[in-house]
């Protein structure tokens, strides 16, 4: 039976707490001093604007979290299934706590900022983080696909200059989307032959067969799918780095409303 400690539940909840901070105050006031087009913005572009911003802010402090432990933490790099995980537990804990925090903020504000896919997506990610988490299975991958993170700050940054008027064509944007499609292709393309290397060496072991069916099987099949957007969403990125670079007709690169991808 899963078992949650403490400092695990506390740590949640606080990150939890400054990530609504940051939304509902943090974010607004210090876009406002950095710059004017905030103001400018409608009601509804300001919150989708301070939803970006935490998903940055949160990107930047896991993936960095992430890059210390797969460095430093041995006892995880020796045994990826059950290595102590205790570090990996307090990334985790702070992802979930923003994974719970926007679900809130989704649900809220469905209307401004309603997604089906990125409920599906946190939904599937917290029910994955249950096993590292509860069980203390899986720090390694658990922690190792928080690497993924740092591609989000460029893809939001994306958005905002869309939203602040910026032409496609702008430098500033036509730097961002080429860093875009780097950090995107390094963090969550590259890495995949790592990744499975690591996945298919436990294949066998006692440590795998300890895990249980139902978490090999959250596992493997939450993985491969994962990877799978992942390849779809590259070659899209790709695509429309390539038009924006080498089409400069403002009629190459059709981008949608919100700055998602299409």
């Amino acid at each position: 039976m899963a078992s949650f400690s403490p400092l695990t539940v506390f740590i949640s909840a606080t990150s939890l707490a400054v990530f609504q901070f940051l939304f509902h105050v943090g974010s607004s006031w210090l876009s406002a001093r950095l710059t004017c087009g905030f103001s400018k913005l409608s009601a509804r572009q300001k919150i989708e604007w301070n939803s970006r911003t935490v998903s940055s802010f949160h990107a930047l402090v896991v993936g960095c979290f992430c890059l210390y432990i797969l460095v430093y933490d041995d006892a995880v790099n020796a045994d990826p299934v059950w290595g102590d995980p205790s570090m990996v537990k307090l990334n985790v804990a702070v992802t979930s706590g923003y994974l719970i925090s926007d679900l809130l903020l989704i649900i809220y504000y469905w209307k401004e900022i309603g997604d089906k896919y990125f409920v599906t997506h946190h939904l599937a990610a917290l029910y994955a983080y249950y096993y590292v988490l509860g069980e203390g299975m899986l720090p390694y991958f658990g922690n190792f696909r928080l690497i993924a993170e740092f591609s989000t700050p460029f893809v939001n940054q994306r958005w905002f200059f869309e939203v602040l008027g910026y032409s496609k064509y702008a430098l500033p944007n036509m730097v961002n989307g080429v860093l875009m499609t780097i950090s995107f292709f390094i963090v969550r393309i590259a890495v995949i032959p790592i990744y499975y290397g690591r996945v298919f060496s436990t294949f066998g072991t006692e440590a795998f067969h300890k895990l249980g069916l139902g978490a090999q099987c959250a596992w493997i099949i939450s993985s491969v799918s994962l990877d799978i957007m992942n390849v779809m969403w590259m070659i899209k990125i790709t695509k429309g780095c390539y038009k924006v670079l080498y089409h400069r007709d403002g009629k190459s690169t059709k981008t949608q409303n919100n700055g998602k991808l299409e």
